[in-house]
């Protein structure tokens, strides 16, 4: 596969106003130990059920023959902020080190993602003894407080002197014609939720939804994008990502449906991939476009339209394909997902 999206705790040591789930925040005492305990509990099955290689066919770069070359897929770790106490020791790096047991040094990429403000060099030093390939500081944009415009930039320069003297490389430009996937690392890279990147206006969830913040239109299809719902079911094919939470919800995106399409604490990613091929709705999630996933169960273009309206907490009108699908899940799709998993679920007891 080419890309797994694996939250391992909702731990963090900010409340950005702008993140797409409310439950990425602070936690003390006995919810720290919960909400890290939560994580603890279910990495090594979670893990387990992965695919069993992590590899992946890539069309678009060709061996000499015309054959699709195969690639490593990387496995993005991410919080949370995976960097704090006692997520870094308890949770973190046990999950990184049964990565390697199940995959070997080099049978899948380990990224990681981090606000890097608690970056230093002996925790890069961690990283790269456990065999991290990619640290991404995911917090440079003006959301993030301490990192508006140019405060950002002694920011940048503090952590990319680091990175460099703990032997980390920035990911080369495109321009350079290399191709980093192939290459072992270790990078670094800086991103956010700049204007004109990848996710600059922000999905419709979390804290960003609460306080207002998304500019996404109906022209704005964040299914069609990397990390959207497209390619999803084409495991072992370049393109195709899924994002996983704490308890092992499994789902098509990075910004979640409104229902999960398995669980990974009790079944095997590929075994719920291969259950939905062939199923209308999850093809048209697979192909980039929600706005026709309802037509196999009666919704036609203008209901998912309908459903795609709405208005934002402060009062203003909204709209957006995202809602439509949660809309769509919460009134027609949660029995078809009940009913696909109790046969999953049975056709493995029966085996």
């Amino acid at each position: 596969m080419e890309s797994i999206y694996y939250v391992l705790t909702y731990a963090c040591h900010r409340k950005c106003r702008h993140c797409y789930d409310t439950r990425f925040r602070p936690y003390v005492r006995d919810e720290l130990k919960a909400v890290v305990g939560e994580g603890v509990g279910n990495y090594r099955r979670i893990i387990a059920n992965l695919p069993d290689t992590m590899t992946y066919l890539d069309p678009a770069h060709p061996n000499a023959d015309g054959t699709p070359s195969e690639r490593i897929g990387r496995i993005i770790m991410a919080g949370g902020e995976l960097l704090i106490d006692p997520v870094r020791e308890a949770l973190f790096y046990p999950a990184m080190e049964a990565i390697r047991e199940k995959y070997g040094a080099r049978g899948a990429r380990i990224s990681m993602q981090t606000t890097g403000d608690v970056v230093t060099p002996k925790i890069l030093d961690e990283l790269r003894e456990r065999g991290v390939w990619m640290i991404a500081v995911a917090s440079l944009d003006d959301y993030h407080v301490g990192m508006e415009g140019t405060k950002r930039e002694p920011f940048v320069e503090k952590l990319t002197h680091m990175f460099e003297s703990a032997g980390f490389s920035s990911v080369p430009d495109p321009s350079s014609g290399r191709d980093h996937l192939t290459e072992d690392g270790p990078f670094y890279v800086f991103f956010g939720a700049q204007p004109g990147k990848w996710i600059s206006e922000l999905w419709p969830r979390g804290r960003a939804w609460e306080n207002g913040l998304s500019t996404a239109t109906m022209d704005t299809n964040f299914c069609s994008r990397w990390s959207g719902a497209k390619n999803f079911l084409n495991h072992g094919v370049a393109g195709s990502e899924v994002a996983i939470e704490p308890n092992g919800d499994v789902f098509p995106c990075c910004l979640k449906t409104k229902l999960p399409i398995g669980n990974l604490v009790e079944e095997r990613l590929v075994d719920i991939l291969e259950s939905l091929k062939g199923h209308p709705v999850f093809e048209a999630l697979n192909a980039g476009d929600p706005l026709h996933m309802g037509a196999s169960m009666g919704w036609t273009d203008d209901d998912f339209i309908a459903a795609s309206h709405t208005a934002t907490p402060q009062g203003k009108p909204y709209a957006n394909l995202c809602i439509g699908c949660d809309r769509f899940h919460e009134e027609m799709l949660g029995p078809v997902i009940r009913d696909l998993r109790q046969r999953r679920l049975a056709s493995v007891n029966a085996g």
